[in-house]
C-alpha cells in the first residue's frame, strides 16, 4: 500500500471525544469508511474525505474495498478500541501476516473499560464474552457462581435473548445490567434480573454486565475436566467422568490447540477439551448421525458451539481435516488403517491418546506402545453401592489406555 491505512476508534460522544491526533488523521484522510451510525458522527467542515458505509457481510469485502482505493490516505472508523474484538485484526490479516507495515491503530476507550469504570469493576477480574457474530450458546462456557461477566452484544435484541438463555439453563437469578451509549449524551442503564428481565429490546449500542447466580437445583459444573455425567445427553456411549478427567490429563490441552475425537460417541472429550480454553479447537468424527447430532446439542449445552461434528466413519471421514496437535481415540480401534491414518495425521511433538476395554483393542495398543513407546496404564473405577444394608464396591469395566507423543516418523 502506498499510504498506510489508519484505524481510528471513536465513541458514543462523537467528535467531541477524540483526541486532536485521532482529529488530525480524520481530517487529512481521503477515504472514510465506517458504518453510517459513525460517519454520522464526523462534522462535514472538519472532515472532506469521501464516505463510504461498510457493505454487508463485511470481512469477504475488506480486501477490494482497499484494493479499489490503494495509494489514497484512508481512515477507517471502529467502536472504542478497534484491536478488542475490532476491525483492526480483521485489516491486519488482509494486509499482511501481523498489519505492522500498514496499519496504524488510534485507540478510544473501549466499551469495556468504560463499562467497569461505571460499574466500580476491576477489568482485570472480569471475563468479556463477544456475541458479535457468535453463536449466543458460547455464554454458558463462562457462567460460573459469583463470576462477574461482560458480554458484547450483537444487536438490540441480544439482552432478551441472554436472558432468555439464562433461566432456560438455570441462571434466572443472575442480574443482568444493560448500559447503552456509553460515554456519550445519551447513556442509559438498564437493571433487573434474568428471571425478570423485562425489555425486549435496547439500544443497538450497549454492553450486557452479568452478576453470575446459579439456581440451586441447577448442575454444578466446574472449570476443571471432569464434568458429572449428568451434565450429558448420552445413549451409554460415554467416556465416564473420572476416566474421562485422566484422558483430558494425558491429552494435555494448551491454547489454540485442535483435538481430532475420533468415534465422538457423546462428544465429552472434544467438549472438555475445548472449555479448557475459549482458543481450544475440536473436531469429533462419529459414524452414527443420531449420536452427531446428539454431540452438536451438548456442545451447544455445555457452552462449545463450535465444535465442528463429521458425520462419517474414519478412518475415511479424516481425509482433508487440518492437521491436529492431538488425537483422542475413544472407538473403531481395530478398524484397519484408523491407528495408522490417525498416526500418520499427526506431526513431531503432536499426541495421541487411546483408550479401550476390549482384549482385542489392548493387544493393538500393546504392540503400538512396544513400538512408539509413550505411556500404557490401565484406569480402574469403583464406586460405593448398597449391599444390602450395608455398602459396598462395584468395579466399571477397566480401561487401557495407551498416550504417547509423536517425536518423529512412524517406525
Amino acid at each position: 500500500m502506498n499510504a498506510a491505512i489508519s484505524v481510528v476508534g471513536i465513541g458514543a460522544d462523537g467528535w467531541d471525544g477524540l483526541p486532536e491526533r485521532s482529529r488530525r488523521v480524520l481530517r487529512a484522510a481521503e477515504v472514510l469508511i465506517g458504518a453510517p451510525r459513525q460517519l454520522d458522527l464526523l462534522p462535514a467542515g472538519e472532515c472532506p474525505g469521501e464516505r463510504i458505509a461498510w457493505p454487508s457481510p463485511l470481512r469477504p469485502a475488506v480486501p477490494g474495498l482497499l484494493a479499489a482505493h490503494e495509494g489514497r490516505a484512508i481512515a477507517v472508523l471502529a467502536s472504542g478500541d478497534p484491536s478488542y474484538y475490532g476491525i483492526a485484526r480483521t485489516l491486519a490479516e488482509t494486509l499482511d501476516a501481523d498489519g505492522s507495515s500498514a496499519l496504524r491503530v488510534y485507540p478510544h476507550p473501549s466499551s469495556v473499560s468504560y463499562a467497569c469504570a461505571r460499574l466500580g469493576w476491576p477489568l482485570e477480574a472480569v471475563e468479556t464474552v463477544s456475541l458479535v457474530a457468535r453463536p449466543l450458546a458460547a455464554l454458558s462456557a463462562a457462567l460460573h457462581p459469583g463470576r462477574r461477566l461482560l458480554v458484547l452484544g450483537e444487536g438490540p435484541g441480544t439482552p432478551a435473548e441472554v436472558a432468555a438463555l439464562l433461566r432456560r439453563t438455570g441462571w434466572g437469578g443472575t442480574r443482568i445490567r444493560v448500559l447503552e451509549q456509553l460515554g456519550g449524551p445519551a447513556e442509559r442503564l438498564l437493571d433487573a434480573t434474568a428471571a425478570d428481565w423485562p425489555h425486549e429490546r435496547t439500544d443497538a449500542l450497549h454492553v450486557l454486565a452479568l452478576d453470575c447466580v446459579r439456581d440451586p437445583d441447577t448442575l454444578r459444573l466446574g472449570a476443571a475436566p471432569g464434568l458429572p455425567d449428568e451434565a450429558y445427553e448420552h445413549d451409554g456411549q460415554l467416556t465416564k467422568r473420572y476416566v474421562r478427567a485422566a484422558t483430558l490429563a494425558a491429552l494435555a490441552p494448551a491454547p489454540g490447540e485442535l483435538l481430532w475425537d475420533i468415534g465422538g460417541g457423546s462428544g465429552s472429550i472434544g467438549i472438555e477439551w475445548m472449555r479448557t480454553h475459549r482458543s481450544c479447537r475440536a473436531v469429533a468424527v462419529e459414524k452414527s448421525p443420531e449420536r452427531a447430532a446428539r454431540i452438536t446439542r451438548n456442545a451447544d449445552t455445555l457452552g462449545v458451539p463450535a465444535l465442528r461434528v463429521v458425520t462419517g466413519p474414519a478412518p475415511s471421514a479424516l481425509t482433508g481435516l487440518p492437521t491436529p496437535d492431538a488425537v483422542f481415540i475413544g472407538g473403531g480401534l481395530t478398524v484397519p488403517g484408523l491407528l495408522d491414518a490417525c498416526w500418520d495425521a499427526l506431526p513431531a511433538g503432536g499426541r495421541l491418546v487411546a483408550n479401550t476395554v476390549t482384549l482385542e483393542s489392548e493387544a493393538l495398543l500393546a504392540d503400538r506402545y512396544r513400538r512408539h513407546g509413550g505411556e500404557l496404564v490401565r484406569l480402574a473405577v469403583a464406586a460405593a453401592v448398597p449391599v444390602g444394608g450395608f455398602t459396598g464396591w462395584r468395579q466399571a469395566m477397566p480401561v487401557t489406555q495407551w498416550s504417547v507423543t509423536k517425536s518423529g516418523e512412524r517406525a
